[in-house]
């Protein structure tokens, strides 16, 4: 299991690093923000341990731009025992759970365990992209934490484009998984329900999520990398 510790105290970074290590974790370090920052961005782990109060680009900097990135890497903050509103902060930014400082490795190895449990049935169930949300069980849809009310075929074809970022879909394409094959190839009906969709959305977040491929269909554009 690999861990991204992200902690300026020697110290406690010493401790929890030693504690993981024992226990099978594979731990990535980093006392700076900046540095942890980009160790995120590029790199793939099961659970980010990460302080609120880091030099350079702070705690909540960059779990805010991590949640903005499209990144679901369950989180675990470190805080302090009076940073109440950081912690709530921290919770309406996304994190999946907090410890107070000072903690034993064992509660933390367990809290470890359990978002991580949490994270694999909502990958199942969730998909985010951005400031999109998209709950399959539920049928819902946020943007930007505001409710999007879309149709059956229009909440089907979001989740069809949502599933592959980046994957360029021809019309076609569209058609015979979200419509069936029965409909006719020339008809407009993706062209209309996408325009649909993207009046819903665009109005909230402004980032254009679908995109028009000139001469060949859709694709649902992955986040920009921003550091």
């Amino acid at each position: 299991m690999n861990v991204l510790l992200v902690e300026d105290e020697a110290k406690i970074a010493e401790f929890v690093r030693a504690g993981l290590k024992e226990r099978g974790f594979i731990v990535d370090y980093s006392g700076n923000g900046d540095e942890g920052y980009l160790l995120a961005l590029d790199n793939e782990y099961d659970v980010i341990v990460l302080d609120i109060m880091v030099p350079g680009r702070d705690g909540l900097s960059i779990l805010k731009q991590l949640r903005r990135q499209g990144s679901n890497t369950p989180v675990i903050l470190l805080t302090a025992r009076n940073e109440l509103d950081d912690r709530l902060a921290g919770l309406n930014l996304g994190a999946d759970d907090y410890i107070a400082k000072p903690f034993f490795v064992e509660e933390l190895v367990a809290r470890i365990h359990a978002v991580i449990r949490r994270s694999v049935g909502e990958r199942q169930n969730f998909l985010l992209v951005g400031s999109l949300k998209l709950d399959r069980i539920t049928r819902e849809v946020t943007c930007d934490r505001q409710a999007i009310e879309l149709t059956t075929r229009e909440f089907n074809l979001l989740e069809y484009l949502m599933r592959s970022p980046g994957r360029v879909f021809t019309r076609t394409q569209i058609l015979g998984s979200v419509w069936g094959y029965d409909f006719n190839p020339n008809t407009n009906v993706v062209d209309v329900c996408i325009q649909r969709i993207r009046k819903k959305i665009d109005p909230i977040d402004q980032e254009g999520w679908i995109e028009s491929i000139r001469g060949v269909g859709y694709r649902f554009r992955q986040p920009d990398v921003r550091l």
